[in-house]
């Protein structure tokens, strides 16, 4: 990953920089929050001229994946998954992917040591391919693994995608895996009147093709106490991550409005990006 190494500290390997400020990161101050307008960019972050360094939060079940990489396909970087690192170990068989298989399947965060481990693999590969720039997913989850990686690179942005809970919910449910060709798909049907004064949000299935239709299969945590769960470690964990960023005033707060149709738009147009989807639509 060119373009973030020239960001890493020259005197070590970044990924042991990685590793070793995972057991030497220190607790910072609190720092002084800074407010933007809801679904507003923030100050000084351009997303023009260089390969971007970005995070994506939200809860599980929001459509972090899926916005990430449209964006990752749109600027030429890698969408770099937490989630999926995860998986991948897990259907590995190796002794790490059997801990983890207990650890999913009870809803339960892995540990920052574990995450850390993956990540850090993961860029090690890219480096070796050339990658430049990235779109992190997942990660940071906890203030500690926010301050690791600050120690190692610079992130420009952090999107926190939102949806109500009852949506979130619904959506997990809905969610099916094709085993033969690994798309993601979600059978949901989406449609919640708004509340107190908030918009209601619609959102239509995506539906497989008919080749998939037989080989869909539910992921073992989507399940509905799994979900509840989920969300609610997610939620406890997650403030101090916004408020961090936030306060570098790095933090996209985005309401989703509906489903990828209405929100994709939306989304390009925030981060001054429609115009470039755009022209690449029209040399396609």
């Amino acid at each position: 990953m060119a373009a973030v190494i020239r960001l890493f500290r020259p005197s070590s390997s970044p990924f042991s920089l990685i590793r070793r400020s995972l057991s030497t990161a220190a607790v910072t101050e609190p720092v002084k929050s800074q407010t933007y307008p809801q679904n507003h960019l923030p100050p000084a972050v351009d997303p023009k001229g260089r390969n971007v360094q970005w995070v994506f939060l939200g809860c599980p079940g929001v459509g972090k994946g899926t916005y990430a990489s449209r964006l990752s396909t749109l600027l030429s970087v890698p969408h770099i998954a937490t989630g999926d690192l995860v998986r991948e170990e897990l259907n590995s068989g190796s002794n790490l992917g059997k801990q983890l298989a207990d650890i999913v399947n009870q809803g339960k965060l892995v540990s920052d040591e574990i995450i850390i481990s993956l990540l850090s693999k993961r860029l090690e590969a890219g480096e070796g391919k050339g990658e430049s720039g990235f779109i992190l997913d997942g990660f940071p989850r906890t203030v500690r693994q926010a301050e690791i990686l600050d120690e190692v690179t610079n992130i420009d942005l952090v999107v926190n995608l939102k949806l109500p809970e009852r949506v979130l919910i619904e959506k997990c449910l809905g969610r099916r895996i094709c085993n033969q060709c690994g798309k993601n798909f979600n059978v949901a049907s989406i449609n919640v009147k708004g509340e107190n004064g908030s918009p209601g949000i619609s959102m239509a299935p995506l539906l497989p093709p008919p080749q998939c239709v037989s080989k869909l299969i539910t992921r073992a945590d989507d399940t509905e106490d799994v979900v509840k769960e989920r969300l609610r470690i997610y939620n406890d964990k997650s403030q101090p991550v916004e408020d961090f960023y936030r306060g570098q005033g790095k933090l996209l707060e985005f309401d989703l409005p509906g489903g990828i149709p209405v929100s994709w738009p939306k989304l390009l147009e925030v981060l001054n990006l429609d115009e470039q989807d755009e022209k690449q639509s029209v040399a396609a």
